[in-house]
């Protein structure tokens, strides 16, 4: 069994590479990946959106595009061709 300190450190890692990301970006996404499926951790869902599911770049507005349609949101990795389709929930109005 592992600690509650335990998942904390590879998560704090996990975060500190995304926000240095930007730099040597895809190095560090295949790092964090790493750590993360090592330590058996979810990536945060804020972060998950950063880098292609397919792939694994890191993107940017140079290596992407994003678009809304259909209460979607979609977005292009330029880098290996592929869409990642992600759902808006509507709000319910009374």
């Amino acid at each position: 069994m592992q600690s509650k300190y335990s998942k904390n450190i590879p998560k704090e890692r996990i975060i500190e590479l995304f926000k240095q990301a930007e730099k040597i970006a895809n190095r560090y996404i295949t790092i964090a990946r790493k750590i993360a499926m090592k330590s058996r951790i979810k990536i945060p869902p804020s972060l998950k959106r950063k880098f292609c599911k397919h792939c694994y770049k890191y993107l940017t507005p140079k290596t992407s595009r994003i678009r809304i349609r259909n209460h979607q949101v979609i977005i292009y990795c330029e880098n290996c061709k592929k869409y990642t389709r992600i759902p808006i929930k509507q709000k319910k109005y009374k």
